[in-house]
């Protein structure tokens, strides 16, 4: 069999989430095997695990034939496995060989660098990739392609055995993306053992020899690439049993006049983008990474520049320049990353909450703080935050409270908040406070907020809003009413090329 890798029964725990759950498969050299499924289905986890990033709670990893633990990154680059990352993890001020030999340069006696070997080595590996790079560039002036290049050179020169990308073509052109599979057709040849990670199904079909597919943390199915086909790999990633959270939620039907219009809205990383929403309604987008979800509202909210197209509040043209002419017009913005862009981690729930009212809290030159306490005592109480004082760090609270930290902000008695925008509201929080949110959801709509809800979360998107937008690579792919949604036939439009 040559060389090759086995996970026996892998399982990793994180606080109210199973991220893997006994995931047992094999690679052998000169294959590539996809890792497939949705977002969260425990891809990115297995590769920590693999990469020494992380130790898994059960199960080990097995190298022909032997079993390994590694105890850090550099631990499992040592024992022959490179994981190459879609955020590339290169030196920019450095130059290829530098970049290459990052953390191995060899030296000659007192320690002197041996420059012309290191410029030869490099120099035969990009010719033998047939690439036109220069080695004495730096790194950051090579276009993105190429640093990905250098990230795979820098693994074949520590003569790694293993080598696994994860979403690898997510900045690539077509163009560029062939240079990559050329590259891995000579790995393959070279008896490499390769992982491939990606959303792309025509990638899966084109590059790899096998399929695992993951789900909710478990592997539900492997097949040969060559025997499967989209609509096979489709229905095994999906399907999920939804059970009785979203039954259970007390909806608002009414739905009011348009609050937003966005008409062909264009920006560096969305084209042509346009839908509407209804006071109590709630939309939904849809979308594997690097769809574009993110940046239309983010264009919204005044926080990213419009090329083109326009946006209308109330049937007015707005074109906000910061996003504080957006709260203005009631515009508020739950984002992904709440902990760098949503939260300031070094203040207290009060100060938090308080920040996009605060000149309406200030009397003179003082802060009227027991008038920010209130505020705060209210919004602990209406979204049940748990916290010992209203003086907690939000850094030392849980996802979830933090997140509703941030929804206390928003619908606050001193917000007038009219398009509420949720972007990944449910990330990284327990399944008791994910139905707390979904409620809280539809509760915002009954009360005549227009709601845009963004989730990697296939069903979480199909049974929250009553709209579902599906996007992909910047562009909206379809539009589908809440009961005409299925996980299938969203999947498919999100991945449409």
């Amino acid at each position: 069999m040559g060389q090759y890798l086995e996970f026996r029964g892998i399982g990793k725990s994180y606080p109210g989430v199973k991220a893997l759950d006994d995931v047992s498969f094999h690679a052998v050299e000169g294959r590539v095997v996809a890792l497939l499924g949705e977002n969260g289905a425990g891809k990115s986890t297995l590769l920590k695990i693999l990469s020494g990033d992380t130790p898994p709670d059960e199960g080990s990893i097995i190298i022909n034939g032997k079993e390994q633990r590694f105890i850090s990154p550099q631990d499992a680059i040592r024992k022959g496995v490179s994981v190459i990352y879609q955020e590339r993890q290169l030196v920019p001020t450095l130059n290829v060989v530098e970049n290459i030999f990052a953390g191995d340069l060899p030296a000659g006696r007192f320690g002197v660098l041996r420059k012309k070997e290191l410029l030869a080595t490099t120099a035969e590996i990009i010719e033998k990739f047939g690439l036109p790079i220069d080695p004495e560039e730096f790194v950051g002036r090579l276009p993105v392609a190429y640093q990905q290049m250098v990230e795979i050179m820098k693994a074949y020169r520590r003569n790694s055995k293993i080598i696994a990308f994860d979403e690898p073509t997510a900045p690539l052109t077509d163009k560029e993306i062939d240079i990559l599979f050329r590259l891995i057709g000579q790995l393959k040849k070279e008896g490499k053992i390769i992982l491939y990670v990606s959303h792309r199904l025509a990638e899966i079909f084109r590059v790899t020899d096998e399929i695992v597919v993951l789900k909710d943390g478990k592997m539900v199915k492997t097949m040969v690439t060559s025997e499967s086909d989209e609509a096979t790999l489709i229905k095994a990633m999906v399907g999920r049993d939804i059970g009785d959270t979203y039954s259970r939620l007390r909806r608002s039907e009414v739905v009011g006049n348009v609050l937003l219009e966005v008409k062909n809205l264009t920006t560096d990383a969305v084209h042509d983008v346009s839908f509407k929403l209804r006071a109590g309604e709630i939309v939904g987008f849809a979308g594997l990474v690097g769809a574009g979800r993110s940046e239309v509202v983010r264009a919204i909210f005044g926080a990213d520049p419009i090329l083109s197209g326009e946006i209308k509040i109330g049937g007015e043209v707005c074109a906000f320049k910061s996003e504080r002419e957006a709260i203005g017009r009631g515009i508020a913005l739950c984002p992904e990353d709440r902990k760098e862009q949503g939260l300031v981690m070094w203040r207290n729930i009060t100060d938090n909450i308080s920040i996009p009212v605060l000149n309406k809290l200030v009397r003179g030159l003082f802060l009227n703080r027991r008038r920010a306490e209130d505020l705060a005592e209210g919004a602990v109480r209406k979204y049940n935050i748990k916290t010992p004082s209203l003086d907690k760090l939000v850094s030392e609270l849980s996802g979830g409270n933090q997140q509703k930290v941030i929804l206390g902000r928003w619908t606050s008695e001193l917000m007038d908040t009219k398009i509420l925008i949720l972007d990944e509201p449910t990330k990284g929080i327990d399944v008791g406070t994910k139905a707390e949110v979904y409620q809280m959801c539809c509760d915002f709509a009954g009360h005549g907020i227009g709601v845009i809800f963004i989730s990697s979360e296939l069903t979480e998107v199909i049974n929250i809003a009553d709209t579902i937008i599906v996007m992909h690579n910047g562009h909206i792919t379809a539009t589908v009413k809440r009961e005409d949604a299925t996980e299938e036939n969203v999947l498919a439009y999100a991945m449409l090329d």
